[in-house]
This record gives structure tokens, sequence and C-alpha cells, in this order.
């Protein structure tokens, strides 16, 4: 879908004051301020160029033609209050400044004269502001202009983040308008209501924080009824432009690639001949078709022009002589035949066409419910499937969890008896190491003992081999044993007890 952006230029008079905060341009991050005015004015300029003052004059009013400047109200609301004050802070500035150069000359001539009484020390004039700082009053006209290229409402395309509320009944109060757009009050930088000539309703401009939110709001309000109650709709365009200029700059000259929309006189909107039907009568005025439908008389609404004028009698031409009546009828039933085919031919072609539209859209429809029932199956079957997984998956969990639980209990056991068992692994290495010590002693006690014996038994021997006078003079001898040293007490006092035993056996033998 496409829709054509429109740009509001506000005439304004030479003594008329200028609105605060009324320039807009959707472009203003790509051109400065200086190429969008240089380039709106090119053919006002290209116009008037090389022309005389009067020149000048003639050909502004020429195309202003009867249009009248009238008083232009416009409101402002913000959605900062910060943003409030400073406003008005600049417009004291700017309507004080005058005063203020004025106070400054008079006090420069005061200076080197001396005061001749109290009231001459009073200014000629005291600055002061009043009235609603949030309305402005100018004297102008407003001009309402449409793109003639089509843009697309396709999220990646730059559009503009100002809207136009075309018309908006006067019934409607602010605190209405209010209501109505309160669902996006948060991404609403400002509202400006222009009340202009144009009785029973008001135009209004709203600016967004971004593209994105103006387009919602298009998409969420255009078309939609301000109440239940009255039939009027919200008709919502794009702002590309709003712009402020004075009328001797050629305000009202014709602009490169922009129609300027005119104003159905029977409905009091403008005309688009891309949104509604225009139709326009003989004597060169346009209207709504569905206004001029309503007009149950056949002269022109603004002029009152006959559009199927009487014959009168004895109306010939003067050359040659065929009376105006026959002529005029059949010039007019003519006009008529081929107005009615025209408009017959291109309402079957709007018909058919919106038919083939419809049926495409139809057919479409149709491919998209059953590509989305192919979807819905196809992703029942697969709920199915992941079901019966999950079923799957939960049983092995419970299986898994019961183990684990076992586990956990079998640890804990074997844990508690690998403690006891080592306890008792300690206790059997100590007795093991006491009863080896003592195996140890008992072994060294008994070798000690062996030797003993066996040196006994090897001596005997030894003696017995001996002549019987050795053996004599051994049982009749002494063997004195000199102190031992600390270290062999017990191997000498052994050998002594042996060496006394033997004596003693010897003796018994």
């Amino acid at each position: 879908m496409s829709v054509s952006l429109i740009v509001i230029r506000l005439e304004l008079a030479e003594h008329s004051p200028v609105p605060a905060g009324f320039g807009f341009s959707a472009a203003a991050g790509e051109m400065s301020d200086e190429e969008i005015k240089k380039t709106t004015l090119a053919s006002a300029v290209a116009c008037l160029e090389g022309k005389s003052p009067g020149e000048k004059v003639a050909i502004i009013h020429q195309h202003l033609g009867r249009r009248e400047m009238t008083d232009v109200i416009i409101e402002t609301m913000k959605s900062n209050p910060d943003e409030l004050k400073t406003t008005v802070e600049e417009r004291k500035s700017s309507e004080a400044s005058p005063t203020a150069q004025r106070s400054k000359d008079h006090s420069k001539e005061c200076i080197n004269t001396a005061p001749d009484s109290p009231s001459k020390q009073l200014p000629d004039q005291i600055s002061f502001f009043s009235g609603n700082p949030s309305v402005e009053i100018v004297h102008g006209i407003m001009h309402l202009y449409k793109t003639n290229k089509m843009t697309s409402l396709k999220e990646d395309v730059r559009r503009s983040a100002m809207l136009c509320i075309l018309t908006v009944p006067a019934a409607m109060t602010s605190h209405d308008l209010m209501k109505f757009v309160a669902p996006f009050n948060e991404v609403i930088e400002q509202m400006k209501i222009i009340r202009d000539s144009t009785p029973n309703q008001y135009m209004v401009l709203i600016k967004f924080s971004a593209q994105a939110d103006a387009d919602s709001f298009y998409m969420a309000c255009n078309g939609r009824q301000f109440n239940s109650i009255e039939d009027d709709v919200c008709q919502l365009v794009y702002v590309e432009r709003a712009e402020v200029l004075k009328s001797e700059d050629g305000a009202s000259l014709p602009v490169m690639d922009l129609t300027e929309l005119p104003k159905c006189t029977v409905c009091l909107e403008r005309m688009d001949e891309s949104v509604n039907g225009i139709l326009t009568t003989l004597c060169n005025h346009s209207f709504h078709s569905q206004c001029l439908q309503r007009w149950d008389d056949t002269t022109c609404p603004v002029c009152r022009y006959c559009q199927t004028p009487e014959p009168v009698e004895e109306n010939k031409c003067f050359e040659c002589g065929v009376q105006e009546y026959s002529y005029l009828l059949t010039s007019q039933l003519e006009s008529q035949r081929i107005y009615w085919e025209n408009k017959i031919v291109r309402i079957e072609k709007d018909t058919a066409e919106e038919i083939n539209n419809m049926k495409t859209k139809f057919k479409e429809t149709i491919e998209k419910c059953d590509n989305l029932e192919h979807k819905l199956n196809d992703l029942l079957k697969e709920k199915q499937s992941v079901e019966r997984r999950c079923t799957q998956l939960n049983t092995k969990v419970a299986k898994l969890t019961n183990e684990l639980k076992e586990e956990q209990e079998m640890n804990k056991c074997l844990r508690a008896n690998q403690v006891l068992l080592q306890n008792k692994l300690k206790e059997e290495e100590r007795v093991l190491k006491e009863t080896c010590d003592q195996k140890d002693l008992q072994i060294t006690e008994i070798q000690e003992q062996l030797r003993d014996v066996m040196f006994y038994l090897e001596t005997q021997q030894k003696i017995n081999h001996l002549p019987a006078e050795t053996r004599q003079e051994i049982q009749e001898g002494q063997i004195n044993i000199a102190m031992a040293s600390a270290s062999s007490p017990a191997s000498s006092g052994g050998s002594g007890k042996l060496s006394s035993r033997k004596g003693r056996s010897k003796r018994g033998k």
C-alpha cells in the first residue's frame, strides 16, 4: 500500500508574527534548513526574478485569486512542561526586545540631563505578556499540497514522524481530542491545533518521537470514528514538511513536484482525486462527486450557472441562422452521453479491478488457510511425538532417580563399613606389631640358649678326646675369669656357669 505525503505551508501577511515551532521537515537530517527553503522557493524565485515590484505584486495577486487572508489560531500542546516554559520565555524576549532597545536609547539620551520630575523618569512603554502562552494568532492563508510521488508504507521506507488529522469536528473539544489520542501520549512530542476560517472543523498536527510511533498511530486510528455517536472519521496523512513563508516571498506561487489540494465548497474538505472522485462543472468549479450528487439543483453550487440551459426563442446565429437551442440541446446531450459513457466505463473498469483484486485476495486467503492447516497438522503431530518423548524421558528420569537413591544409600553404608574396617585394621596391625616384637625377643633368647648348649657339647666332646691326664688336670684345675666389659657380662657369666657345670659334671664322673 502507498500513500501521498503532504506539505503544509502557512502564508503570512507582511506584518503578521511568525508562530514558534511551526517549521518541520522529515528530511531535516539529510538537508539543512537553508537548502530546504532554497529548494522550496526555487520555482517562485524563478517566476519573480527580473520583475519590477508592481509586476511581482500582480503575479502574486493573480495566483492568490479570490482567497483572502484570515486569522489563523494555532494552539500548541507539548508533553514536556519545561519546553512550554522555554517557548513562553522566547516569546517574551522577542516581544520585549524592541521595547528594551527603545529603553536603552532613551536611557542614553537621559544620561547627561537631570531629571525634572519623577514622572519623567518613567519609560514610555512597559513590556508585559498576557493570555494563554500556548495559543498564537497569525494572519494568513493555510495551503495544503500533496507530493506527486507515492510513498510505500513498508517499515524500511522513510516517511515522516509527523501526522496531520485533516478534519476534526468543531464540536470535538481539546479535551475530547486528548482522550482520542490518550493511548499514544507517551510518544507524542507536541500537538498543534490549527483553526482557520473554515467553519465547523479544524486541523491537527501531531509530532511523534519516532517514525515507528507515527506508523503505529496511523495504523490504529486512520479511518476510525472519533466517537460512536457521530459519523465523522479520522483522516490521517503523513506530513513531509511544514513551513512558514511570507506572502511577498511568493508563498502562493506553484511549487515544483507538488499539487495544491483545493477545498470542496459543499463539504469544506480538501479534494484529492486519488482518494475521492472529483467533478468539474461547465463553469470550471470542482466538487466531490458525492457532494454534487446530493445537490438536487442543476445549477452550480457556487455561481448558480445552469448546467442544462433552456432554449430561448428567436436565438439564432448571425452567420448561419441556426437556432441556438437545437445546437445547445445536441451538444448538451452529446456531452451528457459522453460523460455517462465515460463514467460507466470507469465504473465497470473499477468494478472489474475490484473484483479481480478480491478474487486474488480470496485465493491468497484460501492458500494461506490451507498452508496454516498443514502447519497446524504438522504441529499437532510434532506435539504428539514430543509428548511421547516427554513421557519416556519422565519414566527414565524416575527410574534413574530411584537408582540414584539406592546408590546413595549403598554408598552411605559402604562408607560406614569402611570406617569400621579401618579401625579394626589399625587394631590388628597394633596387635600384630606387639606379637612380632615378643616373638623376636623369644627367638633372640632361644638363639642364645642354643649357642650355649652347642658350646657346652663341643667342649665336652673335645675334653673326651683328650688323654686321661689332661682330663685329670682340667678337673683339678681352676679357671680365673677376668672382669669382662660392660657389653658382655651376660656371655661371660654364662660361660662361667657352663664351666662350673662342666667341672661339676666331671667331678661326678
